[in-house]
């Protein structure tokens, strides 16, 4: 899944076929378009606008555009970090304009052979998962038979969460694996052969990538202890609490260097760099006494984390990206 021609170019230069890649988002420029279409990648159309563009460029290229339509539904993934669909919304077509859509394709000979319905995202409730994709698989099956399409995909989105916070569960996946074979198996006649997608971003990258810092200064103001590092707001937007949380909390911290050493733990605060208040690693949390130097390591960042920052912020250097073998 990508959402950037940028993202299409590195997917492509890693060896992914463009037949396994999806180009979804809002706003995507005309030469977006015009360079997924040229490498054959799926794109998925978000408004009457985007359709009437690709059914343009596909005429002006002679290509035979790999298209799904993006379906804003008329339900949403209930407990999600961020809701994707219904409500009114940028992302997709309502689920009621979509036959007009599919009308604009089919008159110029485009043929639209895939469904994408993404309701919500960073969602722990195995039960509510369960209920939305049982949703996603039933309105994909009524729009097939409304709009005679004879589907290749199904992209039901995913949602899948990860544990950030303190007193998150992890996500039940053998209930959600579950609940999904008793929908497919509910929709098996009308959705036989339609291969089904779920987007796993997040779920399989967030827990593998750790943010590392420094400690640079040291520092008491009226009773608060604080650590000041190298590092913040501009490295880890997410980490913030500046990328959609509404109520502030603490990903997982830990003193890097003092994993090994026995001492009691104090409350501080991890400071970044920047001048604003906003740049806050983490609020009071109990780590060991903390001397200039020590490595401060927030867990739970594989996932928008770098290329979700403000790297440019006040022109502080952006840091080092290390992948690990295992």
């Amino acid at each position: 899944d990508v959402a950037s021609a940028g993202e299409m170019k590195i997917a492509l230069a890693s060896g992914m076929p463009a037949a396994r890649i999806g180009f979804a988002g809002p706003g995507k420029r005309m030469e977006e378009l015009r360079a997924a279409l040229a490498a054959g990648v799926r794109v998925s159309v978000e408004s009457l606008t985007e359709m009437q563009r690709i059914v343009a460029i596909a005429a002006e290229a002679d290509v035979a555009p790999r298209v799904s339509i993006r379906v804003n539904p008329d339900f949403e993934l209930k407990r999600s970090g961020a809701k994707m669909g219904g409500y009114a919304s940028q992302f997709g077509v309502d689920v009621e304009q979509v036959p007009a859509v599919v009308a604009v394709a089919r008159a110029a000979g485009v043929d639209v052979d895939g469904l994408h319905i993404y309701a919500g995202s960073q969602n722990l409730d195995a039960g509510a998962i369960g209920e939305a994709n049982r949703l996603s698989l039933q309105l994909a099956s009524e729009l097939a038979a409304q709009c005679a399409l004879e589907l290749a995909s199904l992209n039901i989105g995913g949602g899948f969460g990860i544990p950030y916070f303190e007193n998150d569960n992890e996500l039940d996946i053998a209930a959600v694996g579950a609940a999904l074979r008793d929908s497919i198996a509910a929709h098996a006649r009308s959705l036989q052969g339609v291969e089904l997608i779920v987007e796993l971003g997040r779920y399989l990258v967030g827990e593998a990538g750790y943010y590392v810092t420094r400690v640079v200064d040291l520092k008491t103001s009226r009773g608060e202890r604080f650590a000041v590092v190298d590092g913040g707001l501009h490295h880890h937007l997410a980490n913030s609490g500046n990328f959609g949380q509404v109520l502030r909390k603490n990903y997982p911290v830990i003193a890097g260097t003092k994993l090994a050493v026995a001492t009691d733990s104090v409350p501080v605060s991890i400071v970044g760099p920047l001048c604003t208040p906003l740049d806050m690693v983490a609020k009071t949390v109990a780590l060991p006494r903390l001397d200039i130097g020590d490595l401060i390591v927030v867990l739970q960042s594989g996932a928008y984390g770098y290329s979700a920052s403000p790297l440019g912020f006040l022109g502080h250097p952006p840091p080092a990206e290390i992948l690990a073998g295992v």
